[in-house]
C-alpha cells in the first residue's frame, strides 16, 4: 500500500515539475516582453510629443494600439505641465529664463482627451510650446497569466498590483502649430 502511495505522489510531483513550472516560466517571459513593448511605445510617444510640440489624435491612437497589442488592458495617465509665461510676480530681474521664476500649471489626461478625442465634434491637436513638460505613465489593469498562476500557487500578489508599467517624461523642444 505504501509503495502505491509513493508512486502516486511521485507521479503528481513529476506532472507539476514537467507542466506547471515551464508554464509559469513562459508566462513570466511573456510579461517581460510586454513590459519591454510598453516601455518602448511610451518612450516613443513622449519623444514624438517632445520633438513635434503637439499631441495628435493619430499619435495617441497609434500609441494605444501599440500597447494594447500585448493583449493586456492599460491605464494611461498623461500630464502636461504648461509653462506660465506671465507668473505675475514683481522681481528685480525680469528674465523668464532665470531659475526660480518659471511657474507651471498642470493639464491632465481627461482634459487632453477632451481635445484630441472628443465625444462630439472633430478631434484636434493639443499644441504645446517650448519649455512645457510632458509625462506619461502606463500600468496594466488586468491580471496576466503569470499573475494568475502566482496567485494560485503562492498567493503573494493582490488584486491591486500590476506587473507591467512604464513611465516617460521630458521637456518639449518645439512649439506645436
Amino acid at each position: 500500500m505504501s509503495d502505491t502511495l509513493i508512486t502516486v505522489i511521485a507521479i503528481v510531483l513529476a506532472a507539476v515539475l514537467m507542466l506547471i513550472f515551464p508554464l509559469m516560466t513562459m508566462a513570466d517571459r511573456t510579461d517581460d516582453v510586454s513590459q519591454l513593448s510598453v516601455e518602448t511605445a511610451t518612450a516613443d510617444f513622449v519623444d514624438t510629443i517632445r520633438t513635434t510640440g503637439r499631441i495628435t489624435p493619430d499619435n495617441y491612437s497609434t500609441f494605444m494600439q501599440n500597447i494594447t497589442a500585448t493583449g493586456n488592458t492599460y491605464d494611461v495617465e498623461i500630464e502636461v505641465k504648461v509653462l506660465d509665461e506671465n507668473p505675475g510676480k514683481k522681481t528685480e530681474q525680469a528674465q523668464s529664463t532665470v531659475i526660480g521664476e518659471n511657474v507651471y500649471y498642470s493639464i491632465y489626461t481627461s482634459q487632453i482627451l477632451d481635445i484630441i478625442d472628443p465625444d462630439t465634434g472633430t478631434p484636434q491637436n493639443y499644441n504645446l510650446k517650448e519649455g512645457d513638460i510632458v509625462s506619461v505613465k502606463v500600468k496594466n489593469t488586468n491580471l496576466t497569466l503569470a499573475q494568475q498562476l502566482k496567485n494560485f500557487f503562492y498567493t503573494v500578489t493582490g488584486n491591486d498590483t500590476y506587473t507591467i508599467a512604464a513611465e516617460s517624461a521630458g521637456m518639449v523642444n518645439a512649439t506645436g502649430k
